[in-house]
């Protein structure tokens, strides 16, 4: 599977969050991109960092490959040894791990073990910005526009609503 291939029919709502847990839902993938977007790029640190057993982070590194998240590079031939980098679809991850540090920092932990800082001087407060009109995003300005043929918000089309 590269980013470019649909992942394949999901049940429920068709819905792109679900098709992207599909592919990095999984708390080693994750955590596997954290580390590499920390800059540890070779399997002993990730397994070390993420405490994740070797078979699975083995499991989750191929998937991510797969996907065209992560690509093996070679840094030696004797014996044959991989580093792993992000593609762009993996560096796009970072602000949903950003969004998971912070939501973790707030609902979580007592106190944040690790503080990502903006260009070293000030904690990161992340926030979202529309890409058109350049305002920070608010949930109280979301509509939904559903695209997905015989969906409402409500759920499937003549399906009787909750409540």
């Amino acid at each position: 599977m590269s980013p470019t291939t649909p992942v394949p029919p999901l049940p429920g709502r068709p819905c792109s969050a679900a098709a992207a847990l599909h592919v990095v839902g999984e708390k080693w993938a994750l955590l596997a991109v954290r580390e590499i977007l920390y800059g540890n790029r070779r399997f002993d640190a990730l397994a070390r960092n993420t405490g994740a057993p070797r078979d699975r982070l083995t499991a989750r590194l191929r998937a991510l490959e797969e996907a065209g998240i992560v690509e093996r590079r070679a840094y030696s031939e004797r014996p044959p040894r991989y580093e792993y980098h992000l593609t762009e679809a993996g560096r796009d991850l970072a602000p949903v791990i950003r969004a998971l540090v912070a939501w973790g920092d707030k609902w979580a932990v007592e106190e944040p073990p690790v503080v990502l800082r903006h260009r070293g001087d000030h904690p990161v407060d992340a926030v979202e910005y529309c890409r058109t009109c350049g305002d920070e995003v608010h949930d109280r300005d979301l509509a939904l526009d559903i695209r997905s043929e015989g969906w409402t918000p409500a759920g499937r089309t003549g399906a009787t609503p909750p409540g």
